[in-house]
């Protein structure tokens, strides 16, 4: 079934309902959002040739257009390509060639660099803004979604590349659909009076999470700035209430320290739901105590979306049960659509407790990564999905994260988890993020290695982190350096680039 049916069902019982919003004003109700995605569609299939399975790229940032376009496409039959709109022209066009992309649409600003850098079909770049993005919205209508089915493509979400280059992450109709209605079950209800605010990129997780409060009639909210500013995030939920939100980690982080600054305490927000990473365990506890109840934890990937583990608000504002520090440092317990098992090097599963890589199956998983045959085989075996974390599951089904198997330093032949040594860090008095990555050493193999940074009024001492670590943590686990930084390099998603942080310590060697 295709996905932009739920839009047209809706718009026909609910035509009147709010829809769409930039920033406090309304564009657009759900029978002019219908309206307008129908047009799309029939400009798409008529003038631009868009036939059943061809890919559409979006290289631009979050609008009310951007959530036009994909309806129109996925109306139209094509599939969408979302693009990190952070990326250089140049990564953005090798991801439309890789694609193959038969049109583009791109912020007018980034148009002409794009085209610039396409070795083919830079005259089949449009622009998401303006006159005739307004024609589109006007052209003769395409009334009823082209049949798809739920093995056929739908989203096509190429992965970050930080260890070279990005994979096309193929998800169908049917992934889409799994992910849609695990929401519900596993995550938090969503009514008619909630708004959907798009403050993370809508090319990732935050886009995807649209479906759900379309089929329920909800209102979209984007930002005027079009991305994520905290006091506008917060002018806006006192302005919409009820508010639903995706949020990285490090997003969270800065809504509580602007809400602490201004002596609020989130009013107008509904559910805050982190993912991208869990939460290190200091900062939840304190967004808790700032923000009261309204935090709900997924795990996902790319190739799972927003799909593999979830915490609810309950677990996470629960401070009764006798292991609940242990449970709010986990992700949660597996979605109702798939199965997680913990598995060593050969695939057998491990028992209770015991540290491996998570393996999972099940609806949401994706179909493959796009023309990568040997990615797909390494990724995709009998059925489960290996995702690359490690974590271990507790009695009750609890999986606890460890880390990336890449991110393990192996020191004197142990493994060191470096989480486990930030979240020890993050509880020193003045430290505001901390990352810790291993460094290559001639007779250890690796060894341990922390950037910190610290608040901007207080001064932290690194003997005495030392004695800190040493109270906390294994003699062998304490860091050998400390490296006190102005910022972590991240990702637009708030991913702290750990390659980049491994790149500053050959710098530093040289």
């Amino acid at each position: 079934m295709n996905l932009a049916i739920w839009l047209q069902r809706t718009a026909k019982q609910h035509p009147e309902r709010p829809a769409l919003f930039e920033g406090a004003q309304q564009v657009a109700e759900y029978r002019e959002f219908a309206r307008r995605v129908r047009s799309i569609a029939g400009y798409l299939g008529t003038f631009e040739n868009i036939r059943p399975g061809d890919r559409v790229a979006i290289f631009a940032r979050n609008s009310i257009a951007y959530l036009e376009l994909v309806y129109g496409i996925w109306h139209a039959g094509g599939v969408a390509v979302p693009i990190n709109a952070k990326l250089h022209a140049a990564e953005a066009a090798w991801i439309i060639e890789n694609a193959g992309a038969r049109l583009t649409f791109s912020d007018a600003s980034s148009m002409t660099a794009l085209r610039d850098r396409l070795a083919s079909g830079a005259d089949a770049v449009r622009a998401i803004d303006g006159d005739k993005f307004d024609k589109m919205r006007n052209a003769q209508e395409m009334y009823d979604p082209l049949e798809r089915s739920a093995n056929d493509l739908a989203w096509l979400f190429y992965t970050s590349g930080t260890t070279g280059r990005p994979k096309g992450v193929m998800l169908t109709h049917g992934n889409l659909h799994a992910m849609a209605f695990s929401y519900f079950v596993d995550v938090d209800v969503v009514l008619p009076d909630d708004a959907a605010l798009y403050a993370a990129p809508i090319s990732h997780g935050a886009g995807v999470y649209n479906i759900q409060h379309v089929m329920k009639a909800a209102r979209h909210v984007v930002p005027v700035s079009g991305g994520f500013n905290a006091a506008e995030i917060l002018d806006l939920a006192a302005e919409h209430e009820n508010v639903h939100m995706f949020a990285a980690p490090t997003m969270v982080r800065r809504l509580v320290d602007a809400a602490k600054a201004n002596g609020v305490n989130g009013q107008g927000i509904r559910t805050i739901v982190y993912g991208g990473g869990p939460m290190y365990l200091e900062d939840i506890i304190e967004a808790v105590d700032v923000f009261g109840p309204r935090f709900c934890q997924i795990y996902g990937q790319g190739e799972v979306p927003m799909s593999i583990t979830a915490l609810a608000r309950e677990t996470i504002a629960d401070r009764t049960h006798p292991r609940w520090r242990e449970r709010l440092a986990s992700v949660g317990t597996a979605h109702s659509c798939v199965e997680i098992r913990i598995s060593d090097l050969d695939g057998q599963s491990l028992p209770v407790g015991e540290t491996g890589e998570i393996l999972v199956r099940g609806a949401p998983v994706m179909a493959g990564y796009w023309r990568n045959e040997a990615a797909t085989a390494k990724t995709l075996r009998d059925g489960w999905l290996w995702t690359g974390d490690l974590g271990a599951m507790d009695e009750d089904g609890f999986l606890t994260l460890k880390d990336r198997s890449k991110d393990v330093i192996i020191s004197g032949g142990s493994n060191i988890y470096p989480r486990e040594i930030e979240e020890v860090l993050l509880r020193f008095p003045g430290i505001r993020e901390v990352s810790v990555v291993g460094q290559d050493h001639p007779e250890w193999g690796e060894v341990v290695i922390a950037f910190i940074v610290s608040h901007a009024d207080q001064e932290v001492d690194s003997e005495a982190l030392d004695d800190h670590c040493l109270n906390n943590i294994a003699r062998f686990k304490r860091p050998k350096r400390y490296h006190f930084v102005e910022e972590l390099p991240k990702n637009n998603y708030g991913k702290v680039l750990k390659t980049e942080l491994r790149r500053m310590l050959e710098r530093l060697a040289d």
